[in-house]
């Protein structure tokens, strides 16, 4: 049935797709959306080339549209925040909605550390304007802390695991899949993740001309990616096995991952509009942003129907 209904979503593909030959560049990162969209089969018939390019975290994939090396891709809210902020050419068309669980403040297994509140004067690593930073600034908030009672170590992810495995940083504040690599390899502990303190949001994000000049092939791909994360759902070991390939990591990390993190795609709604508004908020509280953002003025509503008719 769920093949069925995976087969019915791509059958809205419109006749503006007969451009067989044209290319979309597509950012993912750690295989997110290529392992989940070739798990569900909804690869196979593509009328236009996907042109994959792999990132580790999002901002480097953001340079990457800024600069045209891309055209799509899927970056957390907070990175996007920042990108918008600085006037990089992005727009988000479509959004990703999750758990919490995905994000977390990690510390190793024997760290004295039970709670974010023994993290005061301690140092954690995570990206500058990641979701990473957003999670520790949440709980900055949420405790009535400021900048100075913790340390934060900016590093890129694989930097970050090196600070963190040789003890030079106390705890690490990522997202997945790097949360359940070091919780199933390395039993690393999470003391508090994103529930309750940040939205949660991924965007797919897209260049405005690539929304113009390729608005048929992003519409495909947003139908395809839709029906393909509505698939994952009931499928997680399939996506797990098809990811831990694509990575080259244990199937362990991905169904850890997958199990708990229900991602689905959703458009762009009011709802989404006012979490990303937030998002904006907390970002110019703490400086990282200098100029107040109106959410509705960086996202496209636009590829709503077709991720309403892949839903069907």
């Amino acid at each position: 049935m769920i093949r069925f209904i995976v087969a019915a979503a791509l059958a809205f593909a419109g006749a503006d797709l007969v451009r067989a030959q044209t290319t979309l560049r597509v950012g993912d990162q750690k295989g997110n959306a290529q392992a989940v969209m070739e798990a569900a089969g909804v690869l196979k018939d593509v009328p236009y080339r996907i042109e994959w390019k792999e990132f580790p975290a999002a901002a480097p994939l953001l340079e990457a549209l800024s600069a045209g090396a891309i055209e799509t891709g899927l970056v957390g809210d907070a990175p996007f925040t920042f990108a918008a902020a600085s006037g990089a050419p992005v727009k988000a068309i479509a959004a990703i909605r999750q758990t919490g669980e995905a994000l977390a403040i990690l510390v190793p297994e024997n760290s004295p550390v039970k709670t974010f509140t023994d993290l005061r004067g301690k140092k954690i690593a995570t990206g500058r304007g990641s979701i990473g930073h957003q999670l520790i600034l949440a709980a900055l908030d949420k405790n009535g802390w400021d900048a100075r009672d913790v340390e934060i170590a900016f590093l890129a992810p694989s930097d970050a695991k090196i600070a963190y495995t040789q003890g030079a940083v106390d705890a690490w504040s990522t997202w997945e899949p790097y949360v359940s690599q070091e919780e199933v390899l390395f039993k690393s502990r999470r003391i508090i993740t994103s529930e309750g303190l940040t939205p949660g949001l991924s965007f797919q994000v897209a260049r405005p001309d690539a929304i113009r000049d390729k608005r048929a092939e992003l519409t495909d791909f947003i139908r395809r990616l839709t029906a393909a994360r509505a698939w994952s759902l009931n499928n997680v070991d399939g996506y797990a096995a098809t990811w831990g390939k694509l990575m080259n990591i244990p199937t362990s990390v991905p169904q850890n991952w997958l199990s708990r993190a229900k991602i689905r795609i959703a458009p762009i709604d009011d709802g989404v509009v006012a979490d990303e508004q937030s998002t904006i908020d907390l970002y110019l509280r703490w400086g990282l942003i200098k100029r107040k953002l109106d959410a509705a003025e960086i996202v496209d509503r636009s590829f709503a129907d077709a991720i309403a008719k892949a839903e069907l």
